[in-house]
């Protein structure tokens, strides 16, 4: 099994999202990408973002069909603060040592990620997949990695990821960039404005149904 692991607050989920997992588990071969609603997630602000529940059930609604993309409330049952490190550890255990698997994230967050709890504990235990914006300068990364991950990673400028001599490896791939975001659509909303193709229509209804980000 190689199983792809996408988190983020999804407040709301949106087409960029989707367009990234789909790239993404074409790119690495995966079989299933799991889309992972942070409960608590402990970089944001709580009065920003709705219900856990909600949250999740947009997820479901927007990737119910697709078979290759499953959501996954494992963090919304888990109490406290949502940590990545714990979520690894979850899938890590759950699938075992038979399965490879691939933390997905945006450069963005990927470039904050020394902030992370134990946040070098999550290189030995699962794959990265970095993914980025076309023409996006590498260099910038190539330090990060060196300077606050390990100096032992070596990056292969042919196949653009970097290896380690015993953790996992980090991979960079660019994707489409969807100039769409959560706080676009969540203005959106507050002034009565449109998101029709911003988000999957299945979504769109439950946010308007639910009277969400009024």
């Amino acid at each position: 099994m190689r199983l792809g692991l996408l988190g983020g607050t999804f407040n709301p989920i949106h087409l960029g999202h989707l367009r990234a997992a789909v790239e993404v588990r074409e790119a690495f071969n995966l079989d299933r990408i799991l889309l992972i609603p942070s409960a608590c997630p402990p970089h944001k602000e709580i009065q920003d973002v709705v219900s856990a529940e909600d949250r999740l059930e947009m997820v479901r609604l927007a990737v119910q069909g697709v078979p290759f993309l499953e959501a996954s409330g494992v963090e919304v049952s888990r109490p406290g603060t949502s940590f990545t490190i714990e979520t690894l550890k979850y899938f890590q255990d759950h699938f075992g040592p038979e399965s490879s698997i691939y933390f997905v994230i945006g450069l963005d967050a990927f470039s904050e990620i020394a902030t992370w709890k134990s946040y070098k504990h999550l290189f030995p235990t699962a794959h990265f997949i970095v993914m980025t914006r076309p023409g996006t300068y590498f260099q910038d990364l190539k330090n990060f990695v060196f300077a606050h991950i390990s100096e032992e990673y070596k990056y292969d400028i042919s196949s653009n990821h970097y290896t380690h001599p015993h953790w996992c490896s980090i991979f960079c791939v660019e994707i489409t960039h969807l100039d769409i975001s959560a706080t676009q659509i969540r203005t959106c909303m507050s002034h009565d404005s449109p998101i029709s193709f911003l988000v999957p229509r299945i979504v769109e209804d439950y946010i308007l149904e639910r009277k969400l980000y009024q």
